[in-house]
């Protein structure tokens, strides 16, 4: 179970990687608006995992076991990905947080630990979000029609 739950964070902050590299790559990674397709990233990631959890445990698959794999898996990929974006934003590009931050909060803050913070907000917040929401869809039923012959 372990080993699931961090080869899926993996692979979801690396699809994270890679999208904002290719974002990057392009020029747009500026563009606030591109954001929107990191959590569609992670929600696959998070409905994949759950879903092969599901599959793997079969009929002993429980609401718990489900929603702690998508919040683990979720949580790696947030802190690979503010790891990955701690090191671009010091040493590569240094002036990205102070544009990301001046278009998202305005001229409040120009401190890129405040950009990383708020990155690993957002990761940890759609995380609890998604795995909820998957959730519904995977838990077990408790319909009596369900259990009748």
């Amino acid at each position: 179970m372990e080993k699931k739950i961090i080869k899926y964070g993996v692979l979801i902050a690396l699809g994270l990687i890679m999208y904002f590299l290719l974002v990057r790559l392009f020029g747009l990674h500026e563009n606030p608006w591109l954001r929107l397709l990191n959590g569609a990233i992670v929600a696959f990631g998070i409905y994949s995992v759950i879903k092969d959890t599901k599959k793997e445990s079969g009929v002993n698959f429980n609401y718990f076991e489900g929603f702690k794999v998508g919040i683990f898996s979720g949580f790696i990929a947030t802190l690979v990905f503010t790891f990955f974006m701690a090191i671009y934003i010091f040493h590569i590009d240094v002036g990205f947080a102070e544009k990301i931050m001046a278009m998202s909060v305005g001229s409040v803050s120009k401190e890129p630990g405040l950009l990383l913070f708020i990155i690993l907000i957002e990761g940890f917040a759609s995380t609890v979000i998604l795995s909820l929401l998957f959730m519904q869809k995977f838990k077990p039923s408790w319909n009596i029609s369900d259990k009748l012959p």
